[in-house]
């Protein structure tokens, strides 16, 4: 009889020892599965989730002192947008043009699939080889361009080089004197070549079609932003997501200042700045010369604006 349970008993044993043999082999076969079907699934996951430098999907092409920073701030709101922190200039510099798209690409933002990434330079405007240049590197990237009173842009044009020339102790001629020669509109004038939007807006539209490029308000973005981050919003194909809570108006200031996620952010100091001094005579020229100029851009982009 003990010989017999003590048999039973050794019996029971190795049942048992088989049982966990058999137990730790399928949980090995189970996790054999699940490591093959997370390795199956990896790349494609980290091909969805992984941040990488992409081209710009839209890009603020201008015009220069027209609030193009402004715009790519108010922009960067959206949390679907990621911005060039600098102006990279790479369309309108033939030195940065011959670096290549890769060297382009790198300095632009880690942004995520589904992400726009948004770059600006206000040079790409009125540059010449700039429209051809970019319509080869991507023809379906989303142009944004932001104008205001040509006039009022020009002044705005000569303070900051005004500016600059004094920080450097840089003499520079009085505004009037580069603007007017013997008492007219001098038409050689830099500044005022840039206001003369018609004639960059054609070397455009020969490229790209008029629906590819949005066209902001400069003067209604000061006002009251949001209306006009609505409009771009909707252009870029992005969920609404900045809202009029974004903004509050800085009185110290004078212009409206940004607000996300607790934190306040405004320009700085340079924008804003007081115009340089121009007489309202020569203003006034100013405005008459461009008076037909303007009527061609006007009819050129469907739109009109409130200038002088």
């Amino acid at each position: 009889m003990l010989w017999t349970l003590l048999l039973a008993l050794i019996l029971l044993l190795v049942l048992q020892a088989q049982l966990c043999v058999c137990l730790r082999e399928l949980r090995s076969a189970s996790l054999m599965t699940s490591v093959t079907s997370v390795t199956s699934e990896t790349p494609a996951q980290a091909q969805n989730t992984t941040a990488s430098r992409r081209m710009p999907g839209a890009i603020i092409i201008g015009v220069r002192k027209g609030g193009t920073r402004a715009l790519l701030e108010m922009l960067n709101l959206h949390p679907d947008i990621e911005v060039a922190k600098a102006e990279v200039h790479y369309f309108n510099l033939d030195e940065n043009f011959r670096k290549g798209l890769d060297w382009y690409r790198a300095q632009m933002p880690l942004t995520l699939p589904g992400q726009v990434t948004v770059e600006k330079t206000p040079g790409y405007f009125t540059a010449p080889l700039a429209p051809a240049r970019m319509w080869s590197a991507n023809p379906a990237v989303k142009l944004l361009l932001i104008v205001r009173d040509p006039a009022e842009r020009l002044v705005s044009d000569y303070t900051q080089v005004l500016h600059n020339r004094l920080q450097q102790n840089k003499p520079y001629q009085p505004l009037e004197e580069l603007l007017l020669r013997q008492g007219r509109i001098n038409p050689s004038y830099k500044a005022l070549q840039r206001s003369l939007y018609h004639q960059h807006m054609a070397r455009w539209l020969e490229l790209f079609p008029r629906e590819q490029i949005h066209i902001v308000d400069g003067e209604a973005l000061i006002q009251d932003p949001f209306p006009e981050l609505q409009k771009a919003e909707k252009f870029l194909e992005l969920a609404p997501q900045i809202t009029p809570d974004n903004f509050y108006f800085n009185t110290t200031k004078g212009f409206y200042c940004l607000l996300s996620e607790g934190h306040d952010k405004c320009l700085d100091d340079s924008k804003g700045r007081p115009h340089a001094p121009l007489s309202n005579k020569a203003f006034q020229k100013l405005c008459r010369y461009l008076w037909v100029p303007n009527q061609i851009f006007f009819r050129m982009v469907g739109q009109t604006f409130k200038w002088c």
